[in-house]
């Protein structure tokens, strides 16, 4: 198999992503991760721009295969390399590669630098020569290379050989603005392997046009050895490619060596989501190979022939790359979709013909008023364990009321309360709780624990993470109906989704929050018959 080297730049481009900041900690785990998936280069930023970043480089992760590289810029106009204050931190930090970027265009070198063509051009050889005799191996990114070659491929070319003559063993073609598309770059990238050795060129992209993998696939295509992107495509603007996505559609699909072995890659959807944890963000759910959908099935007759035979409706196994199959119930279901999610869930108790025919009849009539459990596993999994006997109730709801007020305070300052109050029964006994919160599902939640709480102890160690509402009929505007989904975690790792449908908002939110604390209950055991 051919060799593709892949380049990570999470540390640096993914720390321009809207949001996101990294700290010297975190940034360690990403590069240990990135080390133990196989990843070629690794690059840590930018030292010298910010304290992070020194403090980083200053306690250098261990890393066993990956080559840990430190990014900067090419030498200012008018002075020499090794006397550049700005290259310095780079020189000094004892690194494996050092990637320089310059400009790739002519108008961008006259604009934003302000230098020469031909300064423009010494200042790229000189840099990475220089770079030489600080680190093993230099690398250069010719930032805006595509739309300087669209508009001066002589010089976007010369670029390039002042590079290679430099010394530089990647010569990174990027595509700053990620406004070249797929067969633009081809194009290009024929034309500057007509005059530059292929196998020294490299890609780096970005998504703004949504075709950040496929201009990558494209230059691999072409003969480009070595790809640049970041872990679930972060960047700035939209984002870099996705060597979340590149990984396994390298080495599954068009076969290459991408330095993953089979291993490395069974742990992608892991990684990918750990990633995303750190930094607290929601992962996408319809991810390439790695989303909690990307092997769903929902359709009742697709359900019953993916079962049979995977092969048609998945493109790989989903255990390669770490996912799982996930067969959804819904309103389309049919006695396939059931029977497997029955084998995913664990069910000790084969259902009979009739118990599957009535959950699925529930099933539908649920969802025709609103419900939705393909988003909400956990709701039915309580709705199939309920019907066949295997979920007690652990508390009973007598009332509650929730109470919103917004006023000024004495400072004058606009404030919002919500308090609720509970009537409720705990193994017989009767429970009445008060309690305030920051809006009026927390509040619930507050009041609903104070109950719970010293007889049934593990609730403490659950959260809510997240809180979605959708309206399901908007036609009836301010009286439609609501549906609310709750995301759980507890301080197992173990995160839960459970649905709610009312009328009223608050209805809504409280039946999904009474699904979420019986789940985490029956996982406890207290809520098993």
């Amino acid at each position: 198999m051919e060799r593709v080297y892949l380049y990570d730049t999470t540390l640096r481009d993914g720390a321009q992503t809207q949001g996101v900041s990294f700290s010297a900690a975190e940034k360690r785990w990403v590069a240990l991760e990135l080390d133990r998936l196989g990843i070629d280069y690794v690059e840590g930023g930018w030292p010298g721009a910010n304290a992070t970043d020194d403090a980083f480089f200053a306690e250098k992760p261990s890393l066993r295969g990956a080559k840990f590289c430190a990014f900067g810029m090419t030498r200012r106009p008018g002075r020499s390399a090794a006397n550049d204050p700005g290259l310095q931190p780079l020189f000094q930090a004892g690194v494996d590669a050092i990637t320089l970027v310059g400009k790739g265009s002519a108008r961008q070198a006259e604009g934003a630098l302000g230098v020469d063509r031909n300064e423009n051009l010494r200042m790229i050889g000189e840099s990475l020569r220089e770079a030489l005799n600080h680190a093993p191996e230099a690398i250069f990114d010719a930032e805006h290379f595509f739309d300087g070659f669209k508009e001066d491929a002589g010089y976007a070319l010369a670029c390039l050989e002042a590079a290679l003559e430099g010394g530089a063993r990647w010569l990174t073609l990027c595509d700053t603005n990620g406004g070249t598309l797929p067969r633009e770059v081809g194009r290009i990238v024929r034309a500057v392997a007509g005059r530059l050795p292929i196998e020294r060129l490299a890609i780096h992209t970005h998504d703004d046009t949504g075709n950040a993998v496929a201009n990558t696939l494209e230059a691999v295509t072409e003969g480009v050895r070595c790809v640049q992107g970041t872990l679930n495509g972060l960047g700035e603007r939209c984002g870099n490619a996705n060597l979340i996505a590149l990984i396994p559609t390298l080495k599954l699909k068009l076969g290459f060596d991408v330095g993953v072995d089979d291993d490395a890659l069974a742990r992608l959807t892991p990684v990918s989501r750990a990633f995303d944890e750190l930094l607290n963000r929601v992962p996408n759910r319809h991810a390439a190979y790695v989303g909690a959908s990307a092997f769903a099935h929902k359709g009742g007759l697709h359900a019953a022939a993916v079962v049979k035979d995977p092969g048609f409706y998945e493109h790989v196994d989903p255990a390669r790359v770490g996912n799982r199959r996930d067969v959804l119930v819904s309103d389309q279901a049919g006695r396939a979709n059931l029977l497997q999610r029955f084998a995913d869930m664990g069910l000790d108790v084969t259902p009979s013909d009739d118990e599957t025919r009535l959950l699925l009849s529930t099933l539908k009539e649920q969802e025709s008023v609103g419900y939705a459990y393909d988003g909400a596993s956990a709701s039915f999994e309580l709705l199939v364990r309920r019907t066949l006997g295997q979920v007690r109730d652990c508390f009973e709801l007598l009332s509650f009321r929730v109470i919103d007020e917004r006023r000024f305070n004495a400072n004058g300052d606009l404030v919002t309360l919500s308090e609720a109050t509970i009537k409720l029964k705990v193994e017989g006994q009767s429970y009445f709780t008060v309690a305030d919160g920051n809006g009026p599902v927390n509040a619930l939640d507050h009041a609903l624990r104070q109950a719970l709480i010293p007889r049934y102890p593990a609730l403490e160690v659950m959260e809510l993470i997240d809180y979605k509402v959708r309206i399901v009929s908007p036609e009836a505007g301010t009286a439609a109906v609501t549906r609310v989904i709750i995301e759980t975690a507890d301080d197992e790792g173990r995160v839960w989704q459970t649905v709610g449908v009312s009328g009223n908002i608050i209805d809504a939110s409280f039946n999904a929050l009474d699904d979420a604390i019986t789940y985490k209950l029956f996982l406890e055991g207290s809520a098993r018959r």
